[in-house]
């Protein structure tokens, strides 16, 4: 089975880039710790578009978990098309006052295990014409965040990684895109403790919306959705890095 790899696809972004994808005709593998979300939207995907889908439980934060997801996908005779690394999570909070264990976990699934993944299933992507590579970072990658610092270098990374990776398989049909999202309606708020943030009161994007602009340039460098996102963006290059510090912790606190 040829099939798009969609982790964090139990809901929010993954769940859209999973629905979208479907409507599109690509058969899916659906990848999250909550297997139970994964098949009921598996199976539904399914019946409404006649594709195939595969629902793998993994946990990302595991050091193991990459190598363990592309074993499985050997075992199901998948050949990847599109790999979707969605899977992240923030928490809010001074580095001090928040577990260092989370905050590790945070790095082993924003960052190390979206590279183990990439990695392990580049050899496969370089051998499929037209595929792709859409690693989801954020509008937190364009400065640092205090109240969220590693997950705003995390996502710095993400852009940096991706932006590289994009000049590198240019000539090797591989496209690699970096989305770069800004507050969007997701559990992501929720599980990060910001819905009472000035960031998110100020309004949000819908996922839907951002996984449409998404797949409609995945085949640029970065992809930020949204006017209100491109413009606090640019308004960022253009402010002292000292002011886009202080601002993102404003709208943090």
């Amino acid at each position: 089975m040829r099939a798009v790899v969609v982790t964090g696809a139990s809901a929010g972004i993954g769940e859209q880039f999973a629905r979208q994808l479907a409507v599109a005709g690509h058969h899916l593998v659906l990848v999250a710790r909550r297997l139970d979300r994964l098949e009921a939207l598996g199976s539904e995907l399914q019946e409404r578009h006649n594709i195939q889908v595969v629902c793998i439980a993994c946990d990302l934060a595991k050091p193991s978990a990459a190598e363990e997801l592309v074993a499985a996908l050997a075992e199901k005779q998948v050949e990847v098309t599109g790999l979707i690394n969605n899977a992240g999570f923030g928490d809010r909070g001074f580095v001090e006052a928040l577990s260092l264990q989370r905050q590790l976990d945070m790095i082993q699934v924003n960052v190390t295990s979206l590279v183990d993944l990439t990695w392990r299933l580049l050899p496969g992507l370089k051998k499929v014409a037209n595929s792709f590579i859409i690693n989801v970072a954020s509008t937190a990658a364009f400065q640092a965040g205090p109240n969220m610092a590693v997950y705003y270098a995390s996502k710095a990374f993400v852009l940096s990684f991706s932006e590289a990776l994009h000049e590198e398989l240019k000539g090797d049909g591989v496209a690699v895109s970096a989305l770069c999202p800004g507050a969007t309606d997701s559990e992501f708020a929720s599980e990060a403790n910001m819905t009472e943030t000035m960031l998110f009161k100020a309004g949000t994007m819908s996922a839907e919306d951002v996984v449409r602009k998404a797949l409609a340039a995945r085949r640029r460098a970065i992809v930020i959705p949204g006017l209100k996102n491109l413009l606090l963006v640019w308004m960022g290059k253009l402010s002292p890095r000292m002011i886009t510090r202080r601002l993102a912790g404003i709208l943090q606190a």
